[in-house]
């Protein structure tokens, strides 16, 4: 008996000498896994993605291929990998943390910070529930004809049912997927038809500055380098229980490929806009302009393959900033930090309610909503981008995963981007 209790003593301190090495050290062993594993991986980051790559990337992609030819291809270039280190900072987060960041948050930073950065985070993404909605219906109505509102409220409704499922995050992650590679393959098409000039666009990556170009950089900027949806990854890591041992191969299989499809997608959009622009002689300063000048160029069917691409943007980006928008609000009212949990279905039914009614009643000007939502990024996203950094840079809390030097590197030169980009844009505005 007395053997047997010594055993189970040193069973008991066997576990939980473990249980402390797996929280702060990093794992010896690493996963051997298959293709089907490293896919399996895939998923948080590539909801960030479409989250990112909604109606307002394309909008300024569009009017910064029309108005500037492929000269500002660099932004996109230099936004996508600012965008890779503070979604890796988010993932780190994710799997070290022993509750959700918000939460966190709460615990290490003080309660009310927590509840400015979801209420933020929530404010942001009712404003752009609008040009979801929008977008969305505008998409389908150049596809198949018909009035935009009522593709939108056709849409609404799908995005409803869908986030009406048991397992949100699940069913939200695959559908996501897949409209990324649809969207993917419909620009990628879009661009052949196209034929834009290969060796321009090249040159396009080195950093030029163009008269008359920097509100359109500091937008393009805002929307590919975006820290809301960044700060929503380590939800995604939390929702699929992530540990360290599967640290590097998220970063391949998941956080690097995530984030680099949208900025290849954005930056084909700006190709386009400038080979169809170069090639008709006609101005595409909006979406509706670009497909309708891309018709005479690619025929009905290369238009048709565009528009499909636009609304699968607007679609995707509905899903995942309801659900983003709805979980991180309830997480810092303390109710679920969870995409299933009640509160959170409650307040991304408020986000989709709320896109929808403002699209209906305000139908000929949704452009005011925009600046809205643009506005209350400049005050919500540096203060998202600290609370990222500084959580990052906490060895109580991550352990061996803290930041290394080279990645405060990037995340100061991220800081002064958005930052930057908040002053200038601030400036506009009161302009």
């Amino acid at each position: 008996m007395r053997e047997q209790n010594k055993t189970i003593t040193r069973s008991v301190h066997t576990e939980e000498q473990m249980a402390t090495q797996q929280g702060n050290q990093p794992a010896t062993t690493q996963k051997r896994r298959t293709f089907l594993g490293y896919l399996a991986l895939m998923g948080p980051a590539f909801v960030v993605g479409a989250w990112q790559f909604g109606p307002g990337n394309l909008t300024t992609a569009v009017q910064a291929g029309s108005r500037f030819d492929y000269s500002l291809v660099w932004v996109i270039a230099v936004s996508t990998v600012l965008m890779i280190f503070f979604t890796d900072m988010s993932v780190r987060l994710g799997i070290a943390t022993p509750t959700s960041l918000i939460t966190s948050i709460k615990d290490h930073l003080g309660k009310w910070v927590g509840v400015l950065a979801g209420f933020g985070v929530f404010g942001i993404t009712l404003m752009f529930s609008v040009g979801n909605a929008v977008g969305s219906g505008l998409g389908l109505s150049l596809v198949f004809g018909g009035s935009p509102v009522l593709w939108t409220i056709v849409c609404t409704v799908a995005v409803g049912i869908v986030l009406a499922f048991k397992n949100v995050y699940g069913v939200v992650e695959k559908a996501l997927l897949v409209i990324v590679v649809l969207m993917g393959l419909a620009f990628i098409a879009s661009t052949v038809v196209a034929q834009p000039d290969w060796y321009r666009a090249l040159e396009g990556a080195v950093p030029t500055l163009p008269a008359g170009s920097e509100i359109l950089v500091v937008a393009l900027v805002g929307t590919n380098f975006s820290i809301n949806a960044a700060f929503y990854t380590s939800y995604g890591i939390k929702e699929h229980k992530r540990t360290r041992a599967d640290y590097r191969d998220i970063t391949l299989a998941d956080t690097i490929p995530g984030i680099v499809a949208p900025g290849v997608m954005t930056a084909l959009v700006i190709m386009v806009a400038a080979a169809v622009l170069g090639r008709t002689g006609g101005e595409a300063g909006t979406i509706n302009a670009l497909a309708s000048i891309f018709t005479p160029l690619a025929g009905p069917v290369g238009s048709m393959v565009f528009a499909l691409g636009l609304s699968g943007a607007a679609f995707s980006s509905m899903i995942a900033n309801a659900t983003a928008g709805g979980t991180m609000v309830s997480d810092a009212l303390g109710r679920g930090a969870k995409a299933g949990s009640p509160m959170a279905r409650i307040f991304t039914g408020m986000i989709l309610a709320f896109g929808l009614i403002i699209t209906l009643l305000f139908q000929s000007s949704p452009v005011g909503m925009i600046v809205i939502a643009q506005s209350l990024t400049v005050l919500i996203a540096p203060l998202l981008g600290v609370l990222i950094v500084v959580m990052a840079n906490k060895t109580s809390v991550m352990g061996d995963l803290r930041n290394k030097w080279w990645q405060n590197l990037f995340a100061a030169i991220g800081m002064i981007a958005i930052i930057a980009s908040s002053i200038r844009l601030i400036t506009t505005l009161i302009g």
